[in-house]
């Protein structure tokens, strides 16, 4: 029987519970790796998701990895449920799994679509031996206001290489066959303009011109589809007064009528209950209402689906034959990845423990030197020798472990991470010339850190002076007023360059900051981004000379943090502001 008719003599089984079971995704408990992240999962535990699954309420489970429990809650769905109609199981994947590869901002200072292409087939290797089929990957907004946390998720402001990583990184993902067992679904997110929210806050409005949105917004979005992503991620955002997650123009007009858009949406989390506190719906009902006949087909612990769907159909507010269009995606995008063939693709404990979590190191190291940008290098003070000169190595993340990997870094094995301090002391002859001092917190003072840093500055031949962002200060709901560098760091580097050794900056950054004072009049700098896994091993790579710093800016570094939005291609007026003043 052709697949297309069997997925019909499916659909044709179901009830219209087991239609609306189809189109809920929820947090799986059964192998939660970070409750923490999303806390009131606190409040379910494993018995809960394998009841969710075995009374036929959930299509699809998220953030839960684990190939033999993974297993475990396939196994229920496929011979306890009355269809047996299998799950999807979905992560945040976004720049690795178990090894970790610099932020997407960071790799896209590579300006090489195809290093994104291969690192995310390396996660996509690691994640599905993990036991998941699909990520809610790649981020593909363009992020043009730098106080905007989600600028790390994403390839920055530029239209045309956003485009490039966002069809790399759907390629990497699902490789060249999706049946495979480490092909994994990508989702292109977050549709559509959630970067462009007012004033950089996080989950805030977008007002844009219908101009602006096509030209600039959904364009990575197009590439992604093109590349062969199935599914794609709804915003938070409203869009003009109308919130991405009930946008019928977006969803329906736009996705499949203007795109052909074959595959299904999926909310990001809780998304459609948000309508409510938009104004937008009156009661979760009406968002039920308002997001499923936009387009919205799978929703994303909320649990509104269930709680309110199939009334909605019974009672004609909801058209029968639109849930049926819904569910037909689902199973065809199953299909597509063989889960009605081999539901326990990606599900093998063995390949899980077999997976040598060193393998992808290499890639790591290699990722992490071509995602840092030499901004300035006066007096040629890099690269440095490997001997003979006393390097004094300060600032809060010189010894830092938990704040290499960035935002997002959900699964990363903290055993194969290398820090700067590190990194350094292996690739130096003589490590014993390597004098390493915190000086001050990231944020907070240390009782004479400052002193202690200026005594080992005076001792060195020269200063490597690691400071930057916390990995905190980016991410979901992490936008900043000040796109500068914490006050205490700030004095440290001024309390350095009283010194008057060379200084060369590490900088390590979500976004692009306005660098001041004795930051911005050091020697050299270089942006380091999050660089993941093998930080230390590749910042030695580049200060003492084995790769030569190649990357570019993918975002426009201020001169005052007051500049945003700030991006290289606006529009040019009749007068130029430099010839006003």
């Amino acid at each position: 029987m052709r697949l297309d008719d069997r997925l019909e003599a499916l659909l044709a089984q179901m009830t219209l519970e087991e239609k609306v079971g189809q189109l809920g995704i929820f947090a799986d408990m059964l192998r939660p790796f970070a409750p923490g992240v999303n806390p009131e999962m606190n409040e379910h535990d494993a018995s809960q998701t394998l009841e969710l699954v075995r009374s036929g309420r959930a299509g699809a489970l998220f953030n839960g990895v684990g190939a033999a429990l993974g297993r475990e809650a396939q196994r229920v769905a496929v011979e306890e449920t009355r269809l047996g109609i299998p799950l999807l199981l979905g992560a945040d994947v976004i720049h690795g799994m178990r090894t970790v590869f610099p932020i997407p901002l960071g790799e896209a200072a590579s300006f090489e679509p195809d290093l994104a292409r291969r690192t995310a087939r390396a996660a996509a290797v690691e994640a599905t031996a993990a036991g998941l089929h699909w990520t809610f990957a790649p981020t593909v907004d363009i992020a043009r206001d730098q106080r905007w946390g989600r600028v790390a998720e994403a390839a920055g402001e530029d239209v045309f290489l956003s485009c490039a990583f966002a069809a790399a990184r759907v390629q990497g993902f699902q490789g060249d066959d999706l049946k495979a067992d480490d092909a994994m679904l990508a989702t292109p997110k977050h549709f559509a303009a959630y970067g462009a929210v007012t004033g950089g806050l996080d989950y805030n409005s977008v007002e844009v011109s219908d101009g602006t949105l096509r030209d600039v917004h959904l364009p990575p979005f197009k590439a992604a589809l093109d590349a062969g992503a199935l599914t794609i991620m709804s915003a938070f955002n409203d869009i003009n007064g109308v919130p991405a997650s009930a946008n019928h123009e977006l969803m329906t007009g736009i996705l499949r009528q203007e795109w052909d858009f074959r595959g299904f949406v999926v909310s990001d989390y809780t998304a459609d209950f948000e309508l409510v506190a938009h104004g937008y719906a009156g009661d979760d009902r009406e968002a039920t209402e308002l997001a499923f006949n936009a387009g919205l087909d799978m929703s994303m612990q909320s649990g509104l689906y269930g709680a309110h769907l199939a009334a909605l159909v019974e009672s004609g507010k909801v058209d029968a034959q639109t849930l049926d269009d819904s569910v037909r995606r689902v199973l065809a995008v199953k299909a597509a990845i063989g889960l009605f063939d081999n539901p326990y693709r990606s599900l093998d404990p063995q390949r899980e423990a077999a997976l040598d979590p060193a393998v992808h190191a290499p890639l790591a190291r290699e990722a992490a030197c071509r995602s840092m940008v030499l901004l300035k290098n006066e007096g040629d003070v890099l690269p440095l020798p490997k001997s003979g000169r006393k390097i004094a190595l300060i600032g809060p993340f010189a010894e830092d472990r938990e704040n290499l990997e960035g935002c997002w870094s959900l699964f990363g094995d903290k055993r194969i991470q290398v820090n700067v301090a590190d990194g350094l002391r292996a690739a130096m002859l003589d490590g014993d010339q390597l004098q390493v001092v915190s000086g001050c917190g990231f944020e907070d003072a240390i009782d004479g850190g400052i002193e202690a840093a200026v005594a080992a500055a005076q001792q060195a031949d020269v200063v490597v002076l690691a400071i930057g962002e916390p990995q905190d200060y980016s991410g979901e709901a992490q936008s900043r007023s000040q796109i500068v560098l914490p006050a205490v760091q700030q004095l440290l580097a001024e309390a350095i360059a009283t010194t008057g050794k060379p200084v060369v900056v590490l900088l390590r950054n979500g976004r692009a900051l306005a660098l001041e004072g004795a930051v911005r009049d050091a020697d050299a700098i270089l942006v380091t981004w999050f660089l993941g896994s093998q930080t230390g091993t590749a910042v030695a790579d580049v200060l003492f000379g084995d790769f030569n710093p190649c990357g570019k800016l993918p975002v426009s570094f201020p001169s005052l943090a007051g500049q945003q939005p700030l991006y290289y291609n606006r529009a040019r007026t009749g007068a130029e502001y430099s010839n006003r003043v």
